[in-house]
């Protein structure tokens, strides 16, 4: 079988093994939703205004601010600690410790999902959604894993990381940083550029042009143009779509479109925030000018904590620590959630999710079923999204970094095996585990096991129970190639 053959395999398989195991499991939404999710690169939790950033950290954030006075805004919601983790999280709805993609990848062996995994877009796909992603991928940066494989019907963007544009600035002239000269710096001869490609389902993707720092500015402005084809595009045909609109704000390098540099007086990262802000809006003006708004979920969220890498630092608002850990800097990140009619305006919630929840609730949102052939670690939260219930359907979950599990959080309470608090530091295996109260100590300074023991049964339980799942069905290896067959 050829790898699209065997792709396709594996879909209709895991369709095939997700028959409902009861009638209320299929909910009856009448019209699909259309679905646009709006995921921000490395935005920490502090950087917008309704988080408490905003014209604190020198440019408004109107547009997304008022969005979340729209919709619903979370105060608990988490990633996992890299972009690789959180974006496999969110495509597959399992915890990226179990389709080896559970750190950013850096070239040499295979990397991103197997074609074993399903995604949300095949899911929906298969529901009769047009789909389309921009941006970057982070996923498979060979064509077979490349999102037109995985369920997208087209794609513009990077299959890594923003942070190779700055490979050919090395050696300009031109550029900001220092250049240490042909022979030391990068050489293209051994390692080519990131290509910028677009691509359709059924053809193979064309490289549009090579990543540097020019294009990187630039990305933003394309992404939305394109995302706002499509939508303009289905909406008229009457299809139902889901659009992936990964933004490349604000990961580092953090440089502002040429419309935006010297906006605000206040730098490039608020420039940049502006930008974010602008760029989200047209997204938002799109729905509304389509005449959709009201079958519309809109999310905006981020798929990491802030940048810890100088001169591009982020915010984490009341959290300590950086993305690359388990402190609450790295696992919070902003969510905001919009359905006119459907989810109540204006409101707040503390209560737990998680990135690979959306997985599970959209799929339910867009009538899919979530395979049940593996584990699924996402949750139905479209009741609690609904305001049909004040609590989320999860109390907590296992934080690892890597392949290293550093923590597990349950309600409010968290348990550090491992101690990092910046992505630079060392990580320390604790000789007895930390326990914090969230709600009493935001910066996790403080140890409070010796009162609080008894909070070790309920996160010891979460745990133990991963970790026997992780026996039961053991997880891909990082660097598996295909085709894939899990083990019996």
């Amino acid at each position: 079988m050829t790898r699209r053959e065997l792709a396709k395999s594996a879909l209709c398989s895991a369709v095939a093994a997700s028959a409902p195991a009861h009638a209320a499991q299929r909910p009856n939404t009448g019209a699909k939703p259309n679905i646009v999710l709006i995921l921000a690169d490395n935005l920490g939790y502090g950087e917008l205004g309704v988080y408490g950033g905003g014209i604190l950290r020198g440019a408004a954030t109107p547009r997304i601010d008022d969005l979340a006075s729209k919709g619903m805004r979370l105060l608990n919601f988490n990633v996992e600690a890299q972009c690789t983790p959180s974006r496999s999280a969110l495509m597959t709805g399992r915890f990226a410790i179990r389709s080896g993609t559970h750190t950013v990848p850096h070239g040499g062996a295979p990397e991103g999902l197997t074609l074993w995994e399903v995604t949300l877009a095949q899911l929906l796909s298969a529901q009769g959604y047009a789909t389309g992603t921009w941006g970057k991928w982070h996923l498979g940066s060979t064509e077979a894993r490349f999102p037109t494989n995985r369920g997208f019907d087209e794609w513009y963007g990077i299959p890594r990381s923003y942070t190779e544009a700055l490979w050919p600035a090395v050696n300009d002239s031109r550029s900001l940083w220092p250049s240490v000269g042909s022979k030391q710096g990068w050489d293209p001869a051994l390692v080519p550029a990131e290509h910028i490609y677009e691509a359709r389902k059924g053809e193979k993707a064309r490289h549009a042009a090579d990543l540097d720092v020019d294009q990187r500015r630039n990305m933003d402005s394309e992404i939305a143009k394109r995302a706002i084809s499509f939508i303009k595009t289905n909406a008229s045909a009457g299809k139902p779509f889901f659009a992936y609109v990964s933004f490349s704000l604000v990961h580092m390098p953090t440089l502002p479109h040429a419309d935006f540099a010297g906006k605000t007086g206040n730098g490039d990262w608020a420039d940049c925030l502006t930008e974010l802000d602008h760029r989200t809006g047209q997204i938002l003006d799109a729905v509304k000018q389509a005449g959709v708004e009201d079958n519309t979920i809109v999310i905006f969220t981020s798929d990491n904590g802030p940048e810890a890498t100088h001169p591009w630092q982020g915010d984490s608002g009341p959290w300590r620590g950086t993305y690359f850990t388990a402190m609450e800097a790295s696992l919070r990140a902003p969510f905001i959630i919009r359905w006119p009619g459907k989810i109540p305006a204006g409101g707040v919630s503390n209560e737990i999710v998680h990135i690979a929840d959306l997985f599970t609730t959209l799929a339910r949102a867009g009538n899919a079923e979530v395979p049940k052939d593996r584990p699924i670690d996402g949750v139905d939260q479209l009741p609690f999204f609904l305001g049909k219930q004040e609590k989320s359907n999860r109390e907590g979950f296992v934080a690892y970094v890597s392949d290293r599990l550093h923590a597990v959080k349950w309600r409010n309470w968290k348990m550090h095996m491992i101690w990092q608090v910046n992505m630079y530091d060392p990580p320390q295996t604790l000789p007895l585990p930390k326990i914090v109260n969230l709600l009493a100590d935001r910066k996790e300074e403080r140890d409070v096991r010796s009162h609080n023991s008894w909070v070790n049964y309920p996160m010891t339980k979460i745990r133990g129970e991963f970790e026997e799942s992780l026996k039961r069905y053991p997880p891909i290896a990082k660097g598996t190639p295909d085709p894939y067959s899990p083990p019996r």
